[in-house]
């Protein structure tokens, strides 16, 4: 039977290990810029419906409506890679910080702007699929398809193919598998079990999971957050609290970011409140998601067979 993954309810207890970040960190955080718009289903790519997730248009329509095509959603996808990317790229380059990007293969592909924007900006590109759909909908044949496709077309149009892997949302459970067998990633974030990466032994091989948070994430204003102060407040407290814990077990934070939703304005203020508020702090290593995952190699190496196989 092919490898499948089981629950682990234990994980690293209350004795995780010193992550040993460099300078002596109480935390390490890494800021993630999902790259989405223009892989998304849509009525053009052949879904037959356009895809509201995580636009304004998400209140308005049932989630589950998948008929006919919505301009007005349409449009916010657009706004996200025509404006929201550009506001937030500069917020990071004004503060000279590094971040992530979670990248849809397609959607690079239809901005080749953006696309040479991050190769300059040296930024590191997680695969975030060849499109912006639901992994767990694909066959295994399907999937394994797209995994090779997206890295054919990241190594185009950023110029290297991608190290990291993260699925919309979640993945299949055939997609981890599947991320080890094509080869060549250092590590998948398809996981929000932990505040620390963890090994694991797929198909006999060691495989790196450093988990991604849909808590830390701008997706709350799809819900029950409105302003920009609700935002910086709740995630400022999570950095508080995780900062304070860091002198005697410190842990790594992202924090995710969608160019269609705190690109705007009245949000992206909350966004640069916090940037302010982390660079205050001493002893806080702002890293890439690459950098974390190379990091724990070095210093966490693979302990052996029997990881959750």
């Amino acid at each position: 039977m092919a490898w499948q993954p089981k629950r682990d309810f234990v994980g690293y207890g209350a004795n995780p290990p010193d992550p040993k970040w460099p300078g002596g960190a109480r935390l390490a955080i890494n800021f993630v810029i999902n790259y989405e718009e223009g892989s998304e289903p849509s009525v053009q790519d052949g879904e037959g419906y356009t895809e509201t997730g995580l636009t304004e248009a998400a209140w308005g329509r049932a989630p589950d409506v998948k008929s006919g095509r919505d301009l007005a959603a349409e449009g916010m996808f657009e706004y996200g890679s025509r404006v929201g990317f550009w506001r937030l790229m500069r917020l990071f380059q004004e503060r000279g910080l590094p971040l992530t990007i979670f990248g849809c293969a397609l959607a690079l592909e239809r901005n080749p702007a953006a696309a040479q924007a991050i190769r300059a900006a040296g930024l590191d590109v997680c695969c975030h699929g060849w499109r912006w759909i639901r992994h767990y909908e694909l066959t295994e044949e399907q999937e394994r398809e797209h995994i090779a496709r997206a890295i054919a077309s990241l190594q185009k149009t950023v110029g290297e193919r991608p190290l990291g892997w993260y699925c919309r949302y979640g993945p299949s459970v055939n997609t981890r598998r599947l991320v080890v067998e094509e080869g060549g990633f250092l590590y998948d974030s398809d996981s929000y079990a932990d505040e620390l990466p963890f090994w694991q032994t797929v198909d006999g091989k060691p495989h790196l999971v450093v988990p991604y948070s849909l808590t830390n994430n701008d997706g709350k204003y799809t819900g029950w957050m409105g302003t920009s102060d609700q935002w910086f407040s709740f995630i400022r407290d999570a950095f508080d609290m995780l900062y304070a814990e860091g002198a005697r077990q410190p842990k790594m934070m992202s924090v995710g970011l969608h160019m269609r939703m705190i690109g705007h304005p009245a949000r992206a203020a909350g966004l640069q409140r916090l940037l302010d508020h982390v660079v205050r702090h001493k002893d806080v290593w702002i890293a890439r998601r690459l950098d974390i995952a190379r990091h724990w190699i070095a210093t966490q190496p693979y302990p052996g067979k029997g990881l959750n196989e």
